[in-house]
């Protein structure tokens, strides 16, 4: 009876200290920091500093600017129909011309020869004819030798107007009123229809030819004012929209565009460059952001919002941008917090917090 009371309480004091020593464990473990607390767990990251902006509307001018050429309202190449001999020349070159003015002149002297014995053989032949007439009236000859001298009077009469045709093929004239180019040619050349005597070009009405992007086709019209500029001048000047192409360049995809212009200044001139200016409309309640703020996804475009401490993906479409904003057309409401700063660092759900309000672009 005696040796069991000892081994009850032996096992009495080794269950204490079992206890006392699990008691001292847990209390140290609870006292580590947290993250220190399994050697497994990571420590929580900071959230990440960052710039915003507040949308709101603005007043939106949406303008694009192109480059054009200035060209002739109407200008060619001025080429004989016919080979031959230049025997006049009449191109005072950078002068004006009205249409029709005669510019060159062929040789046609065998036109002109046979010209006059046609001539000689249609009097002979008129006179015949007259004297059949009348012998017909009096039944001295049978209808057919009549009509077979008539024939002969018309046939003539065809064959000249053949000859005045090739004879007034040897005369270049004017096709309209326009200033002459250089001449390339002088008298004495044989010339042929490949030959190029000079330049015409009509300059007291100057035309302009542009190209606008694919996604500006729909807002360019007929009649729509536009602005320009040219190198050397600093006036800015005036023209029309007069007519678009019908489809859109594959290459480019772009639109070509026309217009007439409308201003006079001496540094107008056909060949010329022109920085050219297209007001597209205005919106007074047009939503833009930095364009920083902006994430390429392929095609798609996508931004980061702040959401109580938390940064959130938001895909967008954009309209008109400019320098340094781009204006959302979806995807965004006013009043919305946008990030600006910081976006290589943001995954969807990441902590933020704002270091800074920007204000957005007026």
């Amino acid at each position: 009876m005696k040796f069991d009371k000892l081994l009850f309480f032996a096992y009495a004091i080794l269950l204490l200290t079992a206890c006392g020593s699990k008691d001292k464990k847990d209390t140290t473990r609870s006292k580590l920091p947290a993250g220190q607390a399994g050697q497994g767990s990571p420590a929580k990251q900071p959230p990440i500093s960052v710039e915003v902006v507040i949308t709101k509307t603005s007043l939106l001018v949406a303008a694009i600017e192109v480059s054009g050429t200035l060209l002739a309202n109407e200008s060619t190449e001025i080429h004989p129909e016919v080979s031959g001999k230049l025997v006049q020349l009449n191109v005072k070159e950078g002068t004006f011309v009205s249409q029709g003015a005669l510019l060159a002149k062929l040789y046609d002297g065998d036109l002109q020869a046979q010209k006059r014995k046609l001539e000689v053989q249609l009097k002979i032949a008129q006179q015949t004819e007259s004297r059949q007439e009348q012998l017909l009236k009096i039944q001295g000859i049978s209808q057919q030798e009549y009509d077979l001298s008539l024939l002969q009077v018309h046939n003539l009469n065809a064959d000249i107007d053949i000859i005045n045709e090739a004879i007034s093929k040897t005369e270049i004239r004017s096709p309209f009123s326009g200033k002459l180019g250089f001449k390339n040619i002088s008298p004495g050349a044989f010339i042929t229809p490949a030959t190029i005597i000079s330049t015409v070009s009509q300059v007291s009405q100057l035309k302009l030819q542009f190209t606008v992007p694919e996604k500006y086709s729909s807002q360019i019209k007929n009649g729509q004012d536009i602005n320009f500029t040219v190198d050397g001048s600093a006036k800015t000047n005036h023209a029309h929209v007069s007519a678009t192409e019908v489809f859109i360049e594959e290459n480019t995809r772009s639109l070509s565009v026309r217009a007439i212009v409308k201003s006079q200044d001496p540094f107008l001139i056909p060949g010329a460059f022109a920085k050219v200016k297209i007001e597209l409309g205005k919106n007074e309640k047009a939503i833009m952001i930095p364009t920083e703020a902006v994430v390429p996804q392929g095609r798609k475009k996508q931004i980061f919002r702040f959401i109580s401490g938390k940064s959130m993906v938001t895909e967008i479409t954009t309209g008109v941008r400019d320098s340094s904003s781009i204006q959302v057309l979806s995807g965004l409401n006013l009043g919305d917090t946008v990030i600006t700063t910081g976006l290589l660092f943001l995954r969807p759900g990441s902590d933020v917090k704002i270091l800074k309000i920007n204000r957005p672009s007026p």
